[in-house]
């Protein structure tokens, strides 16, 4: 049903699929699954990376410089290349080749340390999504961390629990989003940004 022809908030789509990737990856990390099941999370996050990538554009679109480009980089990377990773180390581990994966290390590193430097930009930004970016900004150096050989694999309640915790935020923003803008008014408060104007 058509709420009016402006242009709508596309972060909310964004967040949910942002929050299926920590809900599953707070799993994996957590020990609620088993590591067979990372080729499903591989495509659970193709299907991620098709969501976010649209996201991303919609948002650059509407002058959202912060969130356009972090969905835009997460589609890519958090979504697609993890995705495709996932799967291409399952098949490897099932043929017994040899891959030198401190690789992804390095490249969380860039991504947690982009993220890092643009948080400040989340704080003009309702309080439950600077929550979730706050989260992040944990969880992501700690995955890096972890991939590089520098922290050991009993940093994955850390980085788990952080992912879940920034899933949590991401679905609360988005519902107070979408049903704040359907009615109106604040049915779901978010908080108020830290920084104005």
């Amino acid at each position: 049903m058509s709420q009016g022809h402006a242009p709508a908030n596309p972060g909310p789509a964004g967040l949910v699929a942002l929050a299926m990737a920590c809900f599953t990856f707070y799993a994996m990390h957590t020990g609620k699954v088993d590591s067979s099941a990372a080729v499903l999370l591989g495509i659970w996050l193709l299907g991620g990376f098709v969501v976010q990538v649209i996201v991303g554009i919609m948002e650059l679109n509407h002058g959202n410089i912060v969130s356009g480009n972090i969905f835009t980089f997460f589609s890519a990377f958090f979504m697609l290349v993890t995705g495709l990773e996932l799967i291409f180390k399952f098949f490897a581990a099932q043929n017994g080749w040899s891959i030198d994966a401190r690789i992804d290390g390095w490249a969380w590193l860039a991504l947690a340390i982009a993220l890092l430097t643009w948080t400040p930009g989340y704080f003009k930004s309702p309080l439950s999504l600077l929550a979730c970016v706050l989260a992040l900004d944990i969880a992501i150096p700690v995955v890096a961390f972890m991939d590089m050989g520098i922290l050991g694999h009993e940093w994955h309640a850390v980085s788990g629990n952080f992912l879940g915790i920034a899933g949590i935020f991401g679905l609360y923003t988005a519902c107070g989003v979408v049903l704040n803008t359907a009615f109106g008014r604040t049915i779901i408060p978010l908080g108020t940004p830290i920084c104005k104007g």
